[in-house]
């Protein structure tokens, strides 16, 4: 049985080898903490609460300090995890990032899971920072988890046409590469291209909804072959729930989901602005109706506790 001492790593590689789906939510606010954990209890799904350096940045989760006094002070660590999204070694505009200070931070912070993004670096250079993480992160126990290919919408400017991106497979994670950095970092989870994107994070864009798309599941089915590890889905808002379902049987284990439930909180302040509770609840709707009707893995904690 999953309870809060049962590592994070054992979970993932049991949702892995029976074609489990753990989502992992962005926490752009400090009070969605609570709405997801809320949620996540109550329709007994197993699934991460994680923090990126955007929603510091750009939004309203305040600090990494901040994210996990919160995480912990729900104490329901066997329904959800705390995880550390996006540190990225270039940054959104290409500047370099103090990327190391940020993971050694989270991980004296006691996160569960770190993500090293060298995605925007040379193959080698990625490697290298990944390895680095790896060094940093096993002797405590963490996986980590890294980023291969390009899953495109934070960059400044607008999005290329989705179509093209899609039919040129512009950034699509190259199977030969993904074999090469599994093996040279021996990281826990890998972050993968196959037609999918991100929710816009800044200007009037951050507020519109995100293209419809889809993922091009013969190139997941190849990675998944080469690599031998949990897979990743970036950008999980907005992908058709079809492919959602059969990337799932084909390697995909964990989902993050951002711009859904913060479009949700920040659409319920607009018309309320001081009701948080109602800002919480539109979370809880939102998540509810994703777990239980687009990704069908509601109960999945009690699935899990098959395998763990």
């Amino acid at each position: 049985m999953i309870t809060e001492d049962t590592p994070l790593q054992t979970v993932m590689t049991a949702a892995w080898e029976n074609g489990i789906l753990v989502p992992a939510f962005n926490i752009a606010y400090i009070p969605m903490v609570k709405a997801v954990v809320d949620t996540l209890e109550r329709l007994r799904t197993f699934g991460l609460l994680e923090v990126a350096r955007p929603d510091v940045q750009r939004f309203g989760a305040k600090s990494f300090a901040r994210v996990a006094q919160e995480h912990f002070g729900q104490d329901r660590r066997a329904f959800v995890r705390l995880h550390l999204d996006h540190i990225p070694v270039i940054d959104e505009e290409n500047k370099d990032v103090d990327w190391e200070t940020l993971i050694t931070e989270c991980l004296d912070l006691k996160y569960d899971s770190v993500m090293i993004d060298g995605s925007r670096c040379t193959l080698d250079r990625n490697i290298e920072a990944t390895r680095r993480v790896v060094e940093l992160a096993s002797p405590r126990g963490v996986p980590v988890e890294a980023e291969l290919g390009a899953v495109l919408g934070h960059e400044a400017g607008p999005l290329p046409p989705y179509e093209e991106l899609f039919r040129t497979g512009k950034g699509f994670t190259e199977p030969d590469q993904a074999r090469r950095f599994v093996e040279e970092t021996g990281v826990s989870w890998l972050s993968v291209a196959i037609g999918h994107v991100h929710g816009a994070i800044s200007g009037a864009a951050r507020d519109q909804a995100k293209v419809t798309a889809r993922l091009n599941i013969e190139h997941l089915r190849t990675l998944r072959e080469v690599t031998g590890v949990p897979l990743v889905l970036h950008g999980g808002s907005g992908i058709d729930r079809s492919y959602v379902l059969e990337a799932i049987q084909n390697g995909i284990t964990k989902i993050n989901i951002g711009t859904s439930i913060r479009q949700a909180y920040e659409r319920s302040l607009r018309d309320a602005p001081d009701d948080i509770p109602a800002a919480q609840n539109a979370v809880a709707e939102t998540m509810t109706d994703l777990i239980r009707n687009h990704y069908q893995i509601e109960g999945s904690w009690d699935r899990l506790n098959q395998y763990v």
